[in-house]
């Protein structure tokens, strides 16, 4: 098994998180302080840090990997109003573990009009919900059944046949490090307890501004707010952080999540600036309003949380504050989201008037992919789903070029077939883009279905652009030859073409919906075409044959093209049965 620190967590990153956190064990100390074992205690702290930030990423990923597939499609239909958004938001990111992989789904709804920018608002706001569910279960201690959680799930992770068990494997090995790490880094600031100077600086968190400081910057370099929290909770675990200190760093982290979001929209399209830009002022306005109510919220928090009246002192704090940190941290983002979900139809204006759609200053760009993200990759049931949208982005494109190709065969325009070739351009470049992202999915670990959906994937995309190939050199060049040579085919002929060109359009639309959206009914009616468009083509047949013995030389070269035309169209169609045939069963 290789192990590798996570992406999200990278090496640097983590050396300056371990930066950050030094002062709270070293500020202060008298030079050569015999009292404390700060070698000893360093390699604990930093060592279970690792572990614990090692589980999370391990724990993400598989809850990923188990859920995503479900949960995007949860995403994406039910955000019909605001407040099921939020629910929406908060279940998928409780599952996922992962506000940013939820951010970065939205982004794509957004742009292709699956969900409006107020909908995407009220998820946000749910998905800050679901990151306090980590909190919530580090607050148990259950630490001591660490290495059992690591047992069993290194033994399902490597043993289990089945892709599901092995993902279930992995979120048990990941909530085992989890624990394991904050147990390791509890024991070894047990002996803190005693040195006065750490108690001060710790006091000193209580000052609003300085926890909120610090627990956005220590979110800002490991970003994840779960994982600051986390840490926050083990440390008040020893007694080291009060409830109002723990609740501004908790307050921080909320501002310092930002920053991920931040980072993955940087050179991304309108949508997806707009949808971080939505996660910023909704974590900063929270922020901003509750720092002067840190004291309530704490006496509101003490008053629905466990008490330890048994217990004094440190061993009292020690007992209680871990389980209020997290339930102040859900109270916080419960009472935000409750706050701000009736302002989402303004927070989504003020958010478009501030990044307003901007021309495209480059004319050499045609076009580019609207829903391909490199950030989802770790992510591949995810990730397949983007590609499948983005299919459906190259399937609008050939369906436009289907609508140009019967124009300018109807108005004889040689303009509108130089579109034609224009828009096939433009769909060769999605085409490409479409494999250049499947390859780099298809160099992660795909389970058995996923590999499937991979393969599916290629071949629709590679059926589109190949109608794309069959519009641009076939029926555009036959469309400018007539134009040049003045063919002018029949009134008939014309109707006949026309209502061909009809029936292969829906053909093709209801394929392009199959496709994207797995709709099995829509593929079926693809197939059942086949008798009305053969009719069709037997019609425009018939027709040239009985054309053909009463014909002069221009006539026949003029029923040659027609022929080609016919042809040509019929292509078209048995590409457009082949993406439906792709999307059904086997057996059917």
């Amino acid at each position: 098994m290789r192990i590798i620190l996570p992406a999200r967590v990278s090496p640097l990153l983590f050396c300056l998180a371990a930066v950050l956190l030094l002062p709270l064990f070293a500020w202060a100390v008298p030079v050569g302080s015999p009292s404390m074992a700060w070698g000893e205690m360093g390699m604990g702290v930093f060592g279970g840090l690792a572990l614990f930030l090692l589980g999370m990423e391990q724990m993400t990923d598989a809850l990923k990997a188990a859920a995503g597939a479900r949960m995007q499609k949860i995403l994406g239909h039910l955000t019909a109003n605001r407040f099921k958004g939020a629910f929406v938001g908060a279940m998928v990111t409780a599952v996922i573990q992962s506000s940013s992989v939820t951010t970065v789904l939205l982004v794509g709804f957004v742009s292709a009009g699956l969900m409006t920018l107020s909908q995407s608002v009220g998820v946000i706001m749910g998905a800050n919900i679901g990151s306090t569910i980590t909190a919530q279960i580090v607050a148990f201690k259950v630490t001591k059944l660490a290495l059992g959680f690591i047992a069993v799930g290194f033994t399902l992770l490597f043993l289990a046949r089945q892709d599901k068990f092995k993902q279930y494997g992995g979120v048990l090995l990941g909530l085992g490090l989890v624990f394991f790490g904050m147990n390791v880094m509890s024991e070894s600031m047990y002996s803190l307890r005693s040195y006065q100077p750490f108690l001060d600086l710790m006091v000193r968190m209580e000052t609003p501004l300085l926890g909120i400081l610090v627990g956005c910057l220590f979110t800002a370099l490991v970003q994840s707010s779960a994982a600051t929290t986390g840490i926050v909770i083990v440390m008040a675990s020893q007694g080291f952080v009060t409830l109002p200190a723990g609740i501004a760093m908790a307050l921080g982290a909320n501002i310092g999540t930002c920053f991920t979001a931040c980072l993955a929209s940087l050179g991304k399209p309108r949508p997806a600036l707009r949808a971080a830009a939505v996660h910023v002022v909704f974590n900063v306005l929270g922020v901003l309003i509750w720092v002067a109510f840190i004291d309530q919220l704490a006496e509101w928090t003490r008053s629905i949380s466990p008490a330890w009246e048994h217990f004094n002192g440190v061993a009292r704090l020690a007992a209680e504050t871990p389980r209020q940190i997290a339930n102040a941290n859900t109270l916080f983002n419960v009472a935000n989201t409750l706050l701000f979900i009736g302002f989402t139809p303004w927070l989504a204006k003020l958010v478009t008037w501030a990044l307003p759609d901007k021309e495209c200053l480059d004319e050499r760009v045609i076009i580019k992919p609207k829903f391909l993200d490199d950030d989802l990759l770790d992510t591949p049931s995810m990730a397949l789903s983007l590609v499948r949208m983005e299919i459906g982005h190259l399937g609008r494109q050939v369906q436009l070029m289907l609508v140009q190709s019967r124009l300018g065969l109807e108005e004889r325009n040689e303009q509108i077939f130089a579109e034609v070739e224009k828009a096939d351009d433009a769909a060769d470049i999605l085409h490409s883009e479409i494999v250049a992202y499947l390859s780099r999915v298809g160099k992660r670990e795909l389970s058995k279905e996923q590999a499937e959906e991979f393969y599916q994937l290629s071949q629709i995309a590679d059926n589109l652009e190949s109608i794309g190939d069959v519009l641009e050199s076939d029926l555009s060049v036959l469309g400018r030859k007539m134009i040049k040579q003045q063919m002018q085919p029949s009134e008939t002929m014309l109707m006949i073409l026309s209502t061909l060109h009809e029936w292969i359009y829906r053909a093709l639309e209801a394929a392009v919906k199959a496709a994207v959206e797995k709709d099995q009914v829509a593929a079926q009616e693809v197939v059942a075409m086949r008798s009305e468009i053969n009719q069709q083509i037997e019609a425009a047949l018939q027709r040239q044959v009985s054309s053909l013995a009463q014909s002069s030389a221009e006539r026949l070269a003029t029923l040659q093209m027609e022929f080609e035309l016919i042809d040509k169209l019929k292509r078209i169609y048995t590409l457009t049965k082949r993406i439906s045939r792709i999307v059904l069963p086997k057996d059917v």
